[in-house]
C-alpha cells in the first residue's frame, strides 16, 4: 500500500504540464548556452591574453642585436656580444662568454649597455 502512493507522487501530472519548454526559453535554457558562454570566458581572460605575450616575446627576440642586456630563463644577466643565427654569445662578467639559444632570453634589461656604471 505504501509503494502504490509514491508511484502516483512520481507520475507526471496529467494534461502535459511536465513537457519540456519548447523555442527559445528550451534552449536558452539548455546546457548549450553555458558551455558557449565558458568558452568566451577562458578565451578572452587566458588563451587571447597569452597569445598577444608571446607575440611579444617573439617580437623582442627577433630585436635582439649586439650590446643587449638580457634575462635568461635562468637567471643570468648578460649582455649580448655575438649573434650567430640563433646562438646568441653572452657576456656574463669579464672574460665569462656563455652561448646559448635565443629562445631561452627571457627578457631585455631595460637599461642600454652604456648606462650601466661599473
Amino acid at each position: 500500500m505504501f509503494f502504490d502512493s509514491v508511484a502516483y507522487a512520481m507520475a507526471p501530472p496529467a494534461g502535459g504540464a511536465g513537457a519540456e519548454a519548447g523555442g527559445l526559453a528550451g534552449i536558452l535554457g539548455g546546457p548549450l548556452p553555458m558551455l558557449v558562454l565558458m568558452f568566451a570566458i577562458f578565451y578572452f581572460l587566458l588563451i587571447r591574453p597569452q597569445q598577444k605575450k608571446q607575440k611579444q616575446h617573439k617580437t623582442m627576440l627577433e630585436a635582439l642585436k649586439k650590446g643587449d642586456k638580457v634575462w635568461t630563463n635562468g637567471g643570468i644577466l648578460g649582455m649580448i656580444v655575438d649573434i650567430d643565427g640563433d646562438n646568441l654569445t653572452l657576456e656574463i662578467a669579464k672574460g665569462v662568454n656563455v652561448v646559448i639559444k635565443r629562445g631561452f632570453v627571457a627578457d631585455k634589461d631595460g637599461k642600454p649597455a652604456a648606462d650601466v656604471k661599473k
